[in-house]
């Protein structure tokens, strides 16, 4: 009787197991290739995988205000979300200051991190000419450019952030 028991239970239990694998537990929905293309990229320090697009500070400011200062706060000085600009502080004071132009090594990478998250109620939306001009208008409210330079795939990468040797560079050697 034990024995049936325990057979009757391991069939149960298959049941289940196969039916849940079936049916899953119908959250959200698959992704379409154009989701899947949009996470796909892969922006690099050097500016490679860098999109076609430009824009300057005073285009970008207009779009920081729409997209931006809720969040960010007035010029990037922070509110709910963190300060993008604007430090009063060093990194070694305390409280340090970690914003764009005290502590992000690479101007590539803000593109990248905005590109992928930003604005948080909708990120993706913008398009490579907003995204080049916000970028300029942070990176203008840094005082890391001017307002005149135009930013896109070649000269955003020339960008040398203030913190670039901030980091400590991990070199790998072949064992021997």
């Amino acid at each position: 009787m034990f024995t049936n028991k325990r057979l009757f239970l391991a069939l149960y239990l298959i049941n289940v197991t196969v039916f849940a694998v079936e049916t899953g537990p119908n959250l959200g929905e698959l992704a379409s290739e154009q989701m899947i293309k949009q996470w796909n990229t892969d922006v690099f320090p050097n500016g490679e995988g860098l999109p076609n697009g430009q824009g300057t500070a005073e285009q970008g400011k207009l779009i920081y205000q729409h997209y931006c200062l809720s969040c960010h706060g007035l010029d990037g000085t922070g509110d709910s979300a963190d300060e993008l600009a604007g430090a009063a502080h060093s990194l070694t004071d305390n409280p340090p200051d970690k914003t764009v132009g005290t502590y992000w090594p690479y101007a590539t990478t803000l593109f990248d991190f905005t590109r992928r998250t930003m604005p948080l109620n909708a990120p993706g939306i913008l398009t490579n000419n907003e995204l080049y001009a916000v970028t300029a208008y942070i990176l203008n409210l840094n005082g890391i450019i001017s307002t005149e330079t135009i930013l896109n795939a070649t000269t955003l990468a020339k960008i040398i952030m203030p913190n670039r040797d901030g980091f400590i560079e991990i070199y790998t050697q072949e064992i021997e």
